[in-house]
């Protein structure tokens, strides 16, 4: 099923909305990204911007490389659901350019600083908030952009979308959780 209907149709003149005046569905999705997003910055607290670039386990990925790719992700999937799939890169066509520049989305690189990506985040953040307090609807979508992962001809509705950011920062402050406490015995969840 391919479906593509301008999201931002009906959105009130000022473009945004107070995300605190969501309701129902929207309050959930809204409290469930702020839970999920809070844990993710919570692994973060006291760091150096050295201890944020530190990796910690056999995998690429450190604190503050983490951060970044949520914020990058969760920035790309909200211009999906107002742009739709022209917002997306075609994953097919990626060179390796392009996954090199990919890669250095989940490191903190020398000059990025802990504060400037937390502060990224949460300008992001606020911009999802305001647009799924305001969407017309969340029923609308687009297809999704050509990539491995996706099954072809597939579209998601903007519910979908933020479902999927919230499992994705989820899913992340899981390994955040893992390389906070590997770093310094400092634990999240308990």
């Amino acid at each position: 099923m391919t479906m593509s209907t301008p999201i931002t149709d009906g959105l009130a003149a000022s473009g945004s909305a107070d995300a605190s005046t969501a309701d129902g569905e929207r309050a959930d999705l809204l409290a469930a990204l702020a839970k999920n997003r809070h844990f993710l910055r919570f692994t973060t607290r006291g760091l150096t911007d050295e201890q944020a670039r530190q990796r910690t386990t056999v995998s690429e990925l450190c604190l503050g490389g983490l951060i970044k790719h949520v914020t990058a992700a969760e920035q790309g999937w909200v211009n999906f659901i107002v742009e739709g799939t022209s917002a997306m890169k075609d994953f097919t066509a990626m060179t390796e350019d392009d996954y090199a520049q990919r890669a250095d989305q989940f490191r903190l690189l020398p000059g990025e600083t802990m504060a400037a990506v937390l502060a990224d985040y949460a300008e992001v953040a606020h911009r999802t908030d305001e647009l799924v307090a305001s969407l017309p609807s969340l029923n609308a979508g687009h297809p999704l952009p050509k990539a491995p992962w996706f099954q072809s001809d597939e579209s998601w509705s903007a519910r979908q979308v933020l479902l999927h950011i919230i499992a994705e920062t989820a899913q992340h402050a899981g390994h955040a959780d893992i390389i906070r406490e590997s770093l310094d015995g400092a634990k999240s969840m308990s």
